[in-house]
């Protein structure tokens, strides 16, 4: 269903269309995020216990103060995850972006802001998993993000998975694409997202992922 949904619009949906129709999904973020933010400082906390940053720890440009400015790593393969990650970044208006994509000729779309690409992979192509996982690793570490939110596929999900470990807040938001059930990258994520969203209602349970609206 994903691929037939995808196929053909690399190009057509590398920026997000215009109006305002499609930022439903930001507004409920903005008003969802700060309700994880608990959790985020309570893994921060340990997570800079652990790397020992003394600057970190006597205020000096970290913690999460209201003056700082909060750093989101927002990843998303191409394609139809792109535009459905791009429609949503109204919600972090003011906080510094930083993007993690499978195809380089996006970052004109987000230019100045930092731009990393990771090669894409699937289930099928194991050694690209791994080489794709090391990659986010790495980013993940120069960065150091306060939130991870991503919209899928794989790369989404071996960045919530180890934005955990440097004390992120994780979002996940499973690509609209999916109208009969969760992705697999969505199903696997869930317990490793501090906020969990489907698209479609009918997919919503009490246990999550929740449904908050939709990006398209």
């Amino acid at each position: 269903m994903r691929k037939k949904w995808v196929k053909g619009y690399e190009g057509r949906f590398a920026a997000p269309p215009r109006g305002d129709d499609g930022h439903v999904m930001s507004l409920h973020l903005r008003s969802l995020i700060p309700v994880h933010r608990s959790a985020l400082e309570a893994r921060r906390d340990v997570a800079e216990d652990d790397r020992a940053e003394p600057s970190r720890a006597n205020g000096g440009g970290g913690g999460d103060g209201e003056g700082r400015r909060q750093k989101i790593l927002a990843v998303a393969s191409g394609g139809g995850h792109w535009v459905q990650l791009l429609r949503m970044l109204p919600a972090f208006d003011g906080q510094e972006i930083v993007y993690v994509t499978t195809l380089p000729s996006y970052r004109q779309f987000v230019a100045p802001a930092r731009f990393y690409t990771v090669c894409d992979a699937n289930l099928w192509t194991k050694l690209r998993l791994v080489r794709m996982a090391a990659k986010i690793c790495w980013v993940l570490l120069r960065e150091r993000p306060d939130v991870v939110i991503s919209t899928g596929a794989a790369c989404g999900y071996f960045a919530l998975r180890a934005g955990r470990w440097v004390g992120a807040s994780t979002i996940w938001v499973d690509s609209i694409a999916n109208v009969e059930k969760l992705s697999l990258s969505g199903r696997k994520v869930g317990p490793y997202a501090d906020l969990w969203l489907t698209q479609w209602p009918h997919l919503a349970r009490p246990e999550g992922p929740r449904y908050e609206g939709a990006v398209l």
